[in-house]
């Protein structure tokens, strides 16, 4: 198994303080802020571990301050609710006494049966078909925003393939802001579905927000902006693999206010539909020295 996975199933496996309370950490890697999947994805984990059968089906959060990586974060989790059918739960995270990110989750016990039906996945190359990361860098690295090619020059737990290489990278406006991109761990992960479903809630953070930039030719690593995750929305619907590539296609129907709205499907190789996110975040242009995010 790969360093990096290694270090994202140990960041995963949170620290139980007491009951309901647990306590996780960042890797240290340089980052500024603790980036916003993995807070996600820990405080899926918590809320998840209080729930005796259920599996998680949809969360909604929000992103209230910048999570400092090199302090840990304690979650706590606040049993609203267990019925026959499904469990909630309210889970925050917190820093230097603070609330720093609030999620509320559902959790349903499987059903067999029922009704089904899902939109089709758009057409793509297959990531066999696309440059490897190695390629990637090789081919676009002098484009790249330096926190980019850092990212890309490191061991990684999450294996990228843009279908979209060019304008993932140096990009003028486009008429369609929406984007396609393969996405998987960088390794195999144990069997364990939770942890497949904290893997994908860490992922889906990933590229989202620069989808609602894409019409303005601009990035989130763009000087002239100042971009952050305000809140993030969840829907898991069918069993699948983290490790398996998945198809994340996006789109941003709306950017006015400074915020900029973006969604996402992830689908698996089989076309499957295995998730749905939403998306808001700040896009504000920087007309001067603006405020940090933890004073948004």
């Amino acid at each position: 198994m790969s360093k990096a996975i290694t270090d994202l199933l140990e960041i995963l496996d949170l620290e139980r303080i007491e009951e309901n309370l647990f306590r996780g950490r960042s890797p240290q890697v340089g980052w500024q802020r603790v980036f916003g999947g993995l807070v996600i994805a820990q405080a899926l984990v918590a809320a998840q571990r209080t729930v005796e059968k259920a599996v998680a089906h949809s969360l909604h959060a929000y992103f209230l301050l910048g999570g400092d990586p090199a302090t840990p974060i304690v979650y706590q989790v606040e049993r609203l609710r267990d019925g026959r059918s499904f469990s909630t739960r309210r889970c925050q995270a917190i820093q230097h006494g603070r609330i720093i990110f609030t999620l509320a989750a559902s959790f349903h016990n499987p059903e067999s049966g029922g009704l089904d039906h899902a939109f089709a996945p758009p057409d793509a190359p297959p990531p066999e078909d696309l440059p490897d990361e190695g390629e990637f860098l090789a081919r676009f690295g002098e484009f790249m925003p330096e926190p980019v090619r850092r990212y890309f020059q490191r061991e990684r737990p999450i294996e990228m393939r843009p279908v979209e290489a060019g304008r993932y990278i140096s990009r003028g406006a486009e008429a369609d802001p929406q984007q396609k991109v393969w996405v998987r761990t960088s390794a195999a992960l144990p069997d364990d579905p939770a942890i497949h479903r904290a893997a994908l809630a860490y992922l889906s953070d990933m590229t989202l927000l620069d989808t609602s930039l894409i019409r303005h030719g601009r990035s989130v690593f763009h000087p002239g902006i100042q971009a952050a995750s305000l809140d993030h929305a969840l829907w898991l619907h069918r069993p699948f693999r983290a490790d398996e590539w998945m198809l994340y296609v996006q789109d941003s129907p709306n950017a006015s206010g400074a915020l900029g709205f973006s969604r996402g499907a992830l689908y698996s190789r089989s076309g499957a539909l295995i998730a749905s996110v939403a998306q808001e975040g700040l896009i504000r242009l920087k007309t001067a020295p603006g405020p940090n995010f933890a004073q948004l």
